[in-house]
């Protein structure tokens, strides 16, 4: 059993971007601006904006927050998000989630223009993705593809399953694994909480991508020996053992599943690191004008 190190590969990929900022800058070109939107208070939300606004100083980014009350309107965040979008600075936006009730995601996710919504969820980004055009990929799945590469791992002609059906992940990682394409190339079953026979489809999955959303969900018995298992889910459990008093877990029992594993991703350090590297690498793609010119 091999471990996919998402936070050893997710430093790699920072030096490399940190190295093509400074080559930019260094012909006189232009600092990759990274610009968010954060409603309310929410502490888990905060911190991943932190951690965001953390990653860009790493690689030579500048970054801004733009912060709101959790009363805040949804005139209020469309009018913030079409000031971003009119500011020639700013080349990626993204738009914390979810939202407070009186406003509706949709709504604003399709407020931002397609050239900066470096998240990828906009209707006009997915739909060039399912078409096999250039465009940003939202930040789970494109990290989860850069996991497949840079840890050698073939996915032509393997059957993929993948738990859930999300339009964050499940839908678009199915997408990405059926491309004509290295990493891709796969036979791919979606499941969910109406699927039969679970454990009889993904007990046959050469790869196991896991974005349920459950703690544990998934148990050794519903995995094959020397499948490799992407587990997505991030859940902090109670724990007697820790002075927090709690444990981060993910969808998969990984002490009993890495026993069959052939590779398999833990949690954390596994997939989590690779979502914000893949928002910088989407951010650089904005700032070279890659995909809209």
């Amino acid at each position: 059993m091999q471990i996919i190190d998402g936070k050893s590969i997710s430093a790699t990929i920072k030096k490399e971007i940190a190295e093509e900022v400074r080559r930019i800058t260094g012909k006189g070109g232009k600092i990759p601006h990274l610009a968010a939107i954060l409603v309310g208070d929410d502490p888990a939300s905060d911190t991943y904006v932190n951690n965001k606004s953390k990653a860009c100083k790493e690689v030579g980014f500048d970054s801004s927050v733009y912060r709101f009350p959790a009363s805040a309107s949804e005139n209020e965040i469309l009018e913030a998000v079409e000031f971003i979008n009119n500011d020639p600075v700013v080349d990626g936006l993204i738009v914390q989630l979810p939202l407070p009730d009186q406003i509706d995601n949709q709504k604003v996710i399709q407020h931002i223009r397609p050239e900066k919504d470096v998240d990828g969820f906009h209707p006009v980004n997915v739909g060039r993705m399912t078409i096999g055009l250039p465009s940003y990929v939202s930040a789970t799945p494109h990290g989860i593809m850069e996991l497949f590469m840079r840890s050698r791992i073939s996915t032509t002609g393997k059957n993929c399953v993948i738990l859930g059906r999300s339009n964050i992940v499940g839908k678009p990682m199915g997408l990405l694994m059926a491309r004509n394409a290295e990493p891709g190339n796969a036979t791919v079953t979606t499941c969910h909480s109406k699927t039969k026979n679970l454990a009889g489809i993904t007990s046959r999955a050469d790869i196991l991508i896991v974005a349920i959303g459950r703690p544990g969900f998934v148990t050794a018995d519903m995995v094959r020996e020397g499948a490799v298992v992407i587990d997505v889910g991030i859940h902090r459990v109670p724990s007697a053992d820790t002075r927090s008093g709690f444990r981060l877990v993910g969808d998969v029992r990984f002490d009993e599943v890495s026993e069959k594993a052939s590779h398999i991703t833990p949690v954390p350090g596994g997939v989590g690191p690779m979502t914000i590297v893949s928002l910088l690498m989407n951010t650089l793609k904005a700032s070279k004008k890659e995909i809209y010119g």
